[in-house]
Order: structure tokens, then C-alpha cells, then sequence
């Protein structure tokens, strides 16, 4: 069963000229002037409440930081503008270091590139791989060309991939050849046999009448456009024609489409917007406190999951953190690795992920010193597993998280100041601008508090809607 702490989470907004916040344990007391940037982005803290008092299974957060009303591509400009020379994206395995500036002016030629393919403003663009460089600047320029991005699973099978191509109607692909076992040109080609003898580019497909292009980010294969061409072909005429798409975009205009794990069926594509991934990473990072510290975050968890590309990079880009990825697909020693050479103050991480990691460290004494903050998130962690990661991994401030695709996708979460009862035996407290309630599943009423039910949310993360699926979307999102 889900536990949810049932307190209100407060705020403080007290803005100031000061350039950073002195410190968290500011955050909780009010005998003490606080500092914040005066960058709007920045003002006001997430702090845990002092205690629970609802009576009924229904709590909402009202109090809290303005949202915003930026489009994603807005937030990379202003974050190239505020840290430029600070690193944005390390890949360890790629060998790839790119500062703020760095990854706009990539995303920009990268943009452009998609938008001389005749890609226009609502088109799909899939992408399909492990963690790598190509994969978070083809995730940036889709938003900044206002091209609706599509997360493939990385270990689907042909069927599949055909599925949620098909499904969504992507017109561009964007995928390494091949990864591990898995032969991604080659599923392509036995789906569409007409891609290795088409010009690149300008493929026909009875399967697949919609998809145009292949995208291969190493070598170059039959039929396909290598990454590197796309961002070659930018000319000053897509520079201005970019612009004028940027003009055009609005914050509740779709941008990614995040397939469902297909438990009941088929899986479903939800559709999110820039208001509603936007302001899911900046909430986040403020009740984790990324917003006032150096924050230097290890992600091996995969990008295609909201998990990666919401809670990694668009915190990121919002709160001007540093992210470390250390190899292609999980490895528990790599991650390891990572956070010692790199000195990583934040771990993300699947309960199954820590429990790999807590091996490795058994059998190698890696200095992992530096971590302060252990997200452990996308599936039930168990108590135990909770006070290990603080007892041998020396975690002073592991943090538990729940949420759902179809919300963006964090709804609840502890603070890392939360006391170990909460964070071992509950999920924490509803995030800001959030209402949540546990209802009877036959009458739709209001549980009393501990009483099982269907939990319902409500606020500015709640998904567009299941792409083409009006059935589902009006049994998933009520009047």
C-alpha cells in the first residue's frame, strides 16, 4: 500500500538581491532573514510541514513557488546565460564534457538541422538508444524546434518498435545501429524493407507511411542520415526560420510523449507539455535544495524513462546542475566510479540499482564521500533497503519518491531533511501546486485516512492526454 504523509508542505518566497541562498537549514526556521537569487526561478524554498492534521485521505499543496511559464527552450537560453562556462552534461564513457553554452549553441545547429529535414512545430521525432550525448541534444533540440519528442524504450523488440511508431506517427528516428544484442537497423529494415535502398531522408514505407528518416549516431548506413549531417545542413535560412517557430511556441504545447509500461495492455502514450515537465524539474530540485548548492548529480538511470529526462535533464537546465552519466546502460561499479572521480553529491537510482550498488561496494572500497542526496524512486523501496544505503553507503540524506508517467512525473516525495520513520515507511508529502486524494473505487468517495483506495491527482502536472486514444484518456483524466 501507498503511504502519503498527510501535513502541507510550506514555503517561504522572501526575494533578495543576495546571489545564493546561505543554506537549507535556513529554510526551515523563521528566526533568520532568508537570501534568495532575484531570478524569479529561484525565489522560494520547499520545506516539510510540522504536522499531519487531515482527517480524510485528501491533501493538496498550494503554498509554494510561482510556476512557471517558460517553454524548455526558454530555460536553456537563460541557463547558458547564467552559467556558461559551468559543465552541463559529462558522458564518462564518451569522453564528452559540455559546459551550458556549449550544449545551446548544439542544440541551436542541431534544431535547425531537424527543421531543414521538413520537420515542422508538432512533429514526432523518435529516440531510440542507451544514455548518450546524441540522445540529450536530440531531447533539447526537438523542444527548442517545438518537435514533439518520443521516448523508445531501448529494449523493445521489432513488434514494439513498430508499435510505437506507428502509434504516434513519428516522422524522424533517431537510434545508434545497435546496442548490446539489440540491432536496431536491423529491426528497422525488416519493418520497413525499403529503408536501405531509399535516399537518405526520403524514405517510403507501407508499415510506417509516416516515418521519412533514420538518424544513426555512429556509423552510416544504407538509407540513413548520420547525427553529424544534421547539424551540418544549419544554414542562415533555418536560423531565422528557428526563430520564428520559437516566436510561436507556448508553454502548454506538447513536447514529449512518454510510452506507459503496457502492464494493462498495449502501452499508451502520454502526452506532456512544456508547463507540465518544466515545472515538475524546478519543483523538484527546490525541495531537494539543488537550487542553492553545487549540485553534481550521477545518473544511471535511463534518459527514456521521466525518471532520466524530466528528474536529470531538465533539473539540470533549470537549476544549473551538473550531470555525470557513467556508461551507456546501468553498471553498478561505473556508477561507483563515477561519483569518486567526479566527487557526485547526488545519486539517482531504482531500488534494484542501490541494491547492485551496495554489492559493489562490498566487494571495492570505492570513496563515495562526496554523496549527500540518494533519490530512490520508479518502484517500491523496501524499508530495509532505505537504512542500508544510509548505513553502508554513508547517505546522510537518502530521499524516497513516488509518481506516475501520466503526471510528469513526481507527486510525492521526502524531503532530505525528512526523519527516517518517514522516509522508510511512507513516500513522503505531496509536491507544491499538487492536490491528492484516495477515493472509494466503487463510490468515488473520500477514504478516511489509512483506509485503501484509488489515488487521484490533480494540479498543473496531470498529462495532455493519451495520444489518439480518446477512450482511454477520458477513463484516466475525470471531468
Amino acid at each position: 500500500m501507498l503511504r502519503v504523509l498527510c501535513g502541507i508542505p510550506s514555503a517561504l518566497s522572501l526575494p533578495s538581491r543576495t546571489p545564493w541562498l546561505v543554506g537549507f537549514a535556513r529554510c526551515s526556521s523563521n528566526n533568520y532573514t532568508i537570501h534568495f537569487p532575484s531570478d524569479p526561478l529561484h525565489i522560494g524554498c520547499d520545506v516539510p510541514p510540522t504536522q499531519p492534521w487531515l482527517s480524510k485521505s485528501y491533501v493538496h499543496s498550494t503554498r509554494g513557488p510561482s510556476l512557471l511559464s517558460h517553454t524548455l527552450g526558454t530555460c536553456l537560453e537563460r541557463a547558458a546565460q547564467l552559467w556558461p562556462e559551468r559543465d552541463a552534461l559529462v558522458f564518462l564513457n564518451e569522453g564528452e564534457r559540455c559546459t551550458f553554452q556549449q550544449v545551446l549553441e548544439k542544440v541551436e545547429k542541431l534544431a535547425q538541422g531537424f527543421l531543414t529535414l521538413g520537420l515542422q512545430p508538432g512533429d514526432r521525432i523518435g529516440v531510440l538508444g542507451p544514455n548518450s550525448l546524441s540522445w540529450v541534444l536530440t531531447q533539447l533540440a526537438a523542444a527548442y524546434a517545438g518537435i514533439i519528442l518520443v521516448t523508445v524504450n531501448p529494449m523493445y523488440q521489432k513488434d514494439e518498435l513498430e508499435f510505437v511508431l506507428k502509434k504516434v506517427g513519428c516522422k524522424v528516428l533517431v537510434s545508434p545501429s545497435a546496442y548490446k544484442t539489440q540491432n536496431y537497423y536491423g529491426m528497422l529494415t525488416e519493418i520497413c524493407p525499403e529503408l536501405p535502398g531509399s535516399r537518405p531522408g526520403a524514405l517510403h514505407s507501407k508499415r510506417l507511411p509516416e516515418l521519412r528518416a533514420m538518424v544513426t549516431t555512429g556509423e552510416s548506413l544504407p538509407g540513413t542520415l548520420s547525427f553529424s549531417d544534421i547539424s551540418a545542413a544549419a544554414t542562415s535560412e533555418s536560423e531565422k526560420q528557428l526563430r520564428l517557430v520559437q516566436k510561436s511556441l507556448d508553454m502548454d504545447d506538447p513536447i514529449n510523449i512518454q510510452f506507459t509500461s503496457g502492464t494493462t495492455g498495449q502501452p499508451k502514450a502520454a502526452v506532456l507539455t512544456h508547463h507540465n515537465i518544466v515545472n515538475n524539474a524546478h519543483l523538484l530540485g527546490l525541495r531537494m535544495g539543488f537550487h542553492w548548492r553545487e549540485t553534481r548529480i550521477c545518473i544511471p538511470v535511463p534518459l527514456y524513462h521521466c525518471f532520466g529526462c524530466v528528474g536529470g535533464t531538465l533539473v539540470a537546465i533549470i537549476h544549473g546542475v551538473t550531470l555525470f552519466f557513467p556508461s551507456p546502460g546501468f553498471d553498478a561499479s561505473s556508477a561507483l566510479n563515477a561519483v569518486q572521480k567526479e566527487r557526485c553529491t547526488v545519486m539517482y537510482g531504482v531500488p534494484t540499482m542501490y541494491v547492485d550498488m551496495l554489492s559493489a561496494l562490498s566487494i571495492h572500497n570505492y570513496d563515495i564521500s562526496s554523496l549527500d542526496i540518494a533519490i530512490i524512486a520508479g518502484s517500491p523501496c523496501p524499508p530495509e533497503l532505505v537504512k542500508r544505503v544510509i548505513g553502508e553507503m554513508q547517505v546522510t540524506s537518502p530521499v524516497v519518491a513516488y509518481g506516475t508517467t501520466e503526471n510528469s512525473p513526481l507527486t510525492f516525495s521526502n524531503f532530505p531533511q525528512s526523519d527516517i520513520k518517514e522516509k522508510t515507511e511512507t513516500v513522503g508529502f505531496v509536491m507544491p501546486h499538487m492536490e491528492a486524494k484516495v477515493v472509494d473505487t466503487s463510490s468515488g468517495e473520500i477514504q478516511p485516512i489509512e483506509v485503501p483506495g484509488e489515488l487521484c491527482i490533480r494540479g498543473y502536472c496531470v498529462m495532455r492526454e493519451y495520444w489518439d486514444d480518446p477512450e482511454n484518456t477520458a477513463n484516466t483524466i475525470t471531468p
